[in-house]
């Protein structure tokens, strides 16, 4: 991580500059990291930078699945009726089964 972007307190930092005035510098876009012993514990943004990371963990996601699907697609298409057949069943069968239990209640 980049903390060169971020201003950096300690806890004790943290604790004497105030909740107030670390929200304050958040709502106006200073990130804020806070640091036990020298590591990173916490980040502290405004909610419009969480609001926009989160859209961007949405955006990746998609990009990931997009790629996953690239990558594994062989461009062979399967009918509902084939996969039905690959799973040893039978269309037909399968929906008179149905048809009677939903006429005798069952579902």
């Amino acid at each position: 991580m980049d903390k060169t972007q971020f201003e950096t307190l300690t806890v004790t930092q943290a604790t004497e500059r105030g909740v107030s005035a670390i929200l304050r510098q958040a709502r106006d876009g200073q990130d804020l990291i806070v640091e036990k012993h020298g590591v990173p514990v916490a980040a502290v943004v405004g909610i419009s930078r969480f609001e926009e990371l989160i859209e961007l963990e949405r955006d990746l996601r998609s990009a990931a699945l997009v790629l996953a699907r690239l990558a594994s697609d062989d461009g062979k298409r399967s009918t509902l009726d084939e996969v039905i057949a690959s799973f040893g069943f039978d269309r037909e069968v399968l929906e008179a089964e149905l048809e009677s239990e939903l006429f005798a209640g069952k579902h």
